[in-house]
């Protein structure tokens, strides 16, 4: 078990029907429209609201920027990838990311957080020289992380071949792409690989892509933050398959 905390985190995970939370911890004298919202979502699902006084609540949840709410919730459910794969049969051009080597909960979290809104169907993550699913992670999701298909591998290689396997075109972010990232055809099944917040996407990952695209830089600074390069990307995916008119 852990907490998780901040009042939209919170509200997220009571609406998900994937997370399973004992308790739910708010600071008393909270009021507002989210925490209106969280007392009737954890009404519905039956879980026990309790409130405590400042000099408590701190004590207890120990944890900064609370914003005066907190839940016990169970770790986030890992899934297998061939059961990530195998949810998604029959759906027309799926969208998949893959988390390589991300080391920044607050990265993670923030990539978590932009595949979410931009309704990526699972997210794969590296389980060696990664950062955990904590509850950092799932604060700077914003609680998308709540609402997302989660797998986690050992060998990516053997991942990607399994996905090829199955229909997949793996799309590998990179500054040495060939193709700009707008240029590249994306009404595909999809897996987009994004890499370390250093390094970027391995060698040997980048050889297994099927195809790398780039993000054109016009300043001095010649690279973005991987969420904020995965959120471009991703969005581009949206705007060719016009799914929201933007």
């Amino acid at each position: 078990m852990q907490y998780i905390t901040g009042r939209k985190p919170v509200l997220e995970a009571l609406k998900s029907n994937k997370s399973r939370i004992s308790k739910v911890y708010l600071r008393y004298g909270m009021k507002g429209e989210v925490i209106d919202s969280i007392y009737a979502e954890a009404k519905k699902r039956g879980i026990k609201v309790t409130t405590l006084d400042a000099q408590r609540f701190d004590s207890e949840i120990k944890h900064k920027e609370n914003q005066g709410a907190a839940a016990l919730i169970e770790e986030t459910k890992i899934i297998e990838l061939s059961e990530l794969i195998r949810s998604l049969k029959g759906k027309t051009n799926p969208v998949l990311l893959i988390a390589e080597g991300i080391q920044d909960p607050h990265n993670l979290g923030a990539i978590i957080r932009s595949s979410e809104c931009a309704g990526v169907d699972g997210i794969i993550v590296t389980k060696h020289n990664s950062a955990p699913l904590n509850e950092t992670a799932s604060k700077a999701s914003a609680g998308a992380i709540n609402h997302q298909r989660i797998c986690q591998v050992v060998n990516l290689a053997q991942a990607m071949d399994e996905l090829k396997k199955n229909g997949y075109w793996i799309v590998g972010t990179s500054m040495n792409g060939d193709d700009l990232y707008s240029k590249r055809d994306f009404n595909l099944p999809l897996a987009v690989v994004v890499g370390n917040e250093e390094k970027g996407i391995r060698k040997l990952t980048a050889e297994s892509c099927d195809f790398l695209v780039r993000i054109p830089m016009k300043g001095k600074i010649q690279s973005l933050n991987v969420s904020v390069a995965t959120a471009i990307t991703l969005f581009e995916i949206i705007r060719q398959r016009n799914y929201n008119k933007i």
